[in-house]
């Protein structure tokens, strides 16, 4: 009997090109927008796609309102996960991959505040790293508290980790494989930031793009809550604690990753036709 874990055999192929997570908490103002400009984005890119929504257990009208919405829109391949219970965008995060069936993966907030152009800007370079990371560049349209409070964050993540990332909580996309394998074990804000240093750790690349902030529409931020904060020294410790064994421990810190892309490009390289060359 074959051994399914010592097999040359390729894995399928993913059933579509990305995944996304559309994260809702009490967004009943900018839900429906979301989905809308998602959606309307995806058409143009012309790319196969799914959608896994989940309410952490909302207190107003947001599951009634998507609902109607995938209801309205039978052909989209959009799925609703309701949570009894709030569980955290970091445990949806990662829940969500496992729902999905993309070969990458991103997350979107509820508060539609991410244009099209935005979205658009993104998926355009979808397939040429392992990670897109965007940054905020442009107006400056949140106030310098916000800002300030954002740049410590990234330089503390840069000096534990030793990189040179210019944002981190810029909604990565990843492959969705790597998001079900290494994702955070922070359940607030702080675990993008520990899943873009943990696959960097692996050897993940990168590209970094620009991108212009927006202010939500309606309703506040819900970064800025104890349960974020304590999220946050989660992240940092968790950060100094690999960057520390990766010093004392250099040779056990494999590159799979790497590999990953080497595997790929002997693929490619396979599939040119002789007279190609």
């Amino acid at each position: 009997m074959k051994n399914q874990w010592n097999t040359s055999d390729p894995p399928p192929a993913p059933p579509c090109d990305i995944t996304f997570f559309v994260a809702c908490y009490n967004e009943e103002g900018g839900i429906i927008g979301t989905l809308e400009t998602l959606v309307s984005a995806l058409h143009e890119m012309r790319i196969t796609y799914d959608i896994v929504v989940v309410d952490d257990a909302s207190r107003d009208r947001s599951v009634e309102l998507i609902q109607a919405f995938v209801a309205a829109h039978p052909e989209e391949p959009i799925q609703l996960l309701v949570n009894e219970m709030n569980a955290g965008v970091g445990n949806n995060y990662a829940e969500a991959a496992f729902h999905g069936g993309g070969a990458y993966y991103r997350m979107v907030c509820g508060d539609d505040v991410e244009s099209k152009e935005t979205l658009l800007q993104i998926l355009k370079r979808l397939g040429e790293a392992d990670m897109i990371l965007c940054y905020h560049d442009g107006p400056k349209v949140r106030n310098w508290s916000r800002r300030a409070i954002s740049r410590s964050f990234t330089g503390m993540v840069n000096f534990l980790g030793g990189y040179k990332i210019k944002y981190y909580n810029g909604l990565p996309v990843c492959h969705r494989s790597d998001v079900m394998r290494w994702h955070s074990n922070a359940h607030g804000f702080g675990f993008q930031a520990d899943l873009v240093v943990r696959l960097l750790d692996l050897g993940a690349n990168y590209i970094e793009i620009p991108v212009v902030p927006q202010e939500r529409a309606s309703g506040a931020t819900k970064a800025f809550t104890l349960t974020n904060f304590c999220s946050v020294i989660h992240t940092l410790l968790d950060i100094a604690i690999r960057r520390s064994a990766r010093i004392i421990y250099p040779e056990r810190f494999t590159k799979p990753l790497a590999r990953r892309r080497e595997h790929l490009a002997r693929e490619r390289a396979s599939e040119i036709p002789a007279s190609a060359s």
